[in-house]
């Protein structure tokens, strides 16, 4: 977080957007801390919402929003009657895959922002009535993710301290623990 910090005091804009797109990510990433595949699985809330779902979820949908930016296909293509397979894990899918894809995805991300001639890049949105109807830039891209990753962020600290009482803070302080 200190080179996210240090840009955004310099006004470089990408590496602020970037910093925080980062630590919304890291919440997500903590509320998995000392979790079994069966605990990240879990719902213990009226949601049907686990952890490892999450994880799924955030990950499908930044590559796809850089896919859309970068004029590419998404790599995961699902229509509206399935789409609760995007807040599961399915198949050999495990926590710690989807992790390193999301890594994969997130250097994918960061290298084509900061390859951009302009945050004020635009492109197209697919025609459906919940996006806007003019193409959008690369900006609005980072803050539609930084928006995506603290909702989801915020679903996270709900779930994990349902399962086992640990608090946002308390996993904040382990994770510094382990990158020591």
């Amino acid at each position: 977080m200190v080179a996210h910090v240090s840009a955004e005091a310099h006004g470089d804009e990408r590496g602020a957007l970037l910093g925080f797109l980062e630590e919304a990510r890291g919440g997500i990433r903590r509320s998995l801390l000392g979790l079994s595949e069966e605990q990240a699985a879990s719902t213990p809330s009226a949601s049907e919402l686990s952890l490892s779902g999450l994880l799924k979820h955030v990950v499908e949908v930044e590559q796809g929003w850089t896919a859309r930016a970068k004029g590419e296909d998404a790599a995961v293509a699902r229509d509206e009657t399935n789409w609760h397979e995007c807040f599961r894990l399915v198949g050999d899918e495990t926590i710690a895959g989807q992790l390193a894809y999301w890594e994969r995805v997130s250097k994918d991300l960061e290298d084509f922002i900061r390859s951009a001639p302009s945050l004020d890049d635009t492109f197209a949105l697919p025609d459906q009535p919940w996006f806007p109807k003019e193409d959008v830039s690369l900006r609005w891209l980072l803050l539609r993710l930084i928006s995506e990753m603290d909702r989801h962020a915020g679903h996270a600290d709900i779930i994990r301290e349902s399962l086992d009482g640990r608090t946002a803070f308390e996993l904040v302080a382990e994770a510094d623990t382990l990158a020591g």
